[in-house]
């Protein structure tokens, strides 16, 4: 073989990233958005940003939800998920972060129903900046992940807005909460033990849910760490729902977080790898 010849072959068995640079995107944002008006709308609460690759077309998008144990935190907190929304924007990732209520002012329901209705402003708004409404991930850390996982489990909340779990191309929980063990946050969940159940992911697992990604730490908080990660990615695998759960060793639950806003950490090249190939 010649020369030549041995560079084309070699050339060849690259992968495509590496012939070429991944295109990037400028980074349009748009904040405090109202996804909810008119009575009852909270003026800080109700509010969304979107972190959008310029001039990109049927991009999808990553619907993002802030932890802080449903009780404290904010789509604003210490830039991590502005840093977040403008590293996947610039891959040609969109990324939408979202304030929702918190207790003690709503129990359980309140925050995922907050949830589900800025998901639905999403679904019906983001095509607007060129995005696909076909395409549409959520994600979230925390109690972020609890929330992001009962979204893409039980259909009830997007129904009140004449939407279905089809709706949701992808789910990625990181250190999310999937069951709720005992007199789990009374101030949060309430004391009622079917209202109890219903809060927890692990209650509506079924059949025809969309594909999970599960991310955790090694050194996760208890009821976010390995056992119940993987606990709820049996019960997926079960009914037949494409779904992996990932460990990410020497982090913990607030290191997770912070690697996944940062490029060059594999938790982000986790986040962006599943979306990119469920949004084909």
């Amino acid at each position: 073989m010649t020369c030549r010849a041995l560079a084309v072959a070699l050339l060849a068995a690259l992968p495509a990233a590496a012939q070429e640079p991944a295109k990037t995107y400028d980074v349009e944002t748009k904040t405090d958005l109202a996804y909810r008006d008119g009575d009852g709308a909270d003026p800080v609460k109700h509010k969304l940003d979107l972190y959008l690759p310029k001039d990109a077309k049927d991009y999808p998008v990553l619907f993002f939800i802030h932890g802080g144990a449903w009780t404290m935190g904010s789509k604003n907190d210490l830039g991590l998920y502005a840093a977040l929304g403008k590293a996947l924007a610039k891959q040609g990732i969109g990324v939408v972060s979202i304030n929702y209520r918190l207790s003690p002012k709503v129990q359980h329901p309140g925050h995922v129903e907050d949830v589900a209705a800025a998901f639905a402003w999403v679904h019906a708004n983001v095509g607007k900046y060129g995005a696909s409404t076909d395409k549409l991930f959520v994600c979230g850390h925390s109690a972020g992940g609890h929330l992001c996982a009962l979204l893409a489990t039980d259909e009830t909340y997007l129904k009140k807005h004449n939407l279905d779990l089809k709706a949701i191309k992808g789910a990625i929980p990181i250190s999310g909460v999937f069951f709720l063990a005992g007199n789990f946050m009374p101030n949060v969940f309430g004391k009622d033990a079917d209202v109890r159940k219903n809060a927890q992911p692990a209650a509506h697992v079924k059949a025809g849910l969309p594909p999970f990604l599960i991310l955790y730490a090694d050194g996760d908080l208890k009821g976010c760490d390995r056992t119940p990660a993987e606990g709820f990615c049996k019960l997926l695998k079960e009914k037949a729902v494409e779904a992996e759960a990932r460990e990410f060793k020497d982090s913990n639950h607030f290191l997770i977080l912070l690697h996944a806003c940062r490029p060059d950490e594999a938790v982000f090249a986790a986040v962006r790898d599943f979306v990119v190939k469920h949004a084909k």
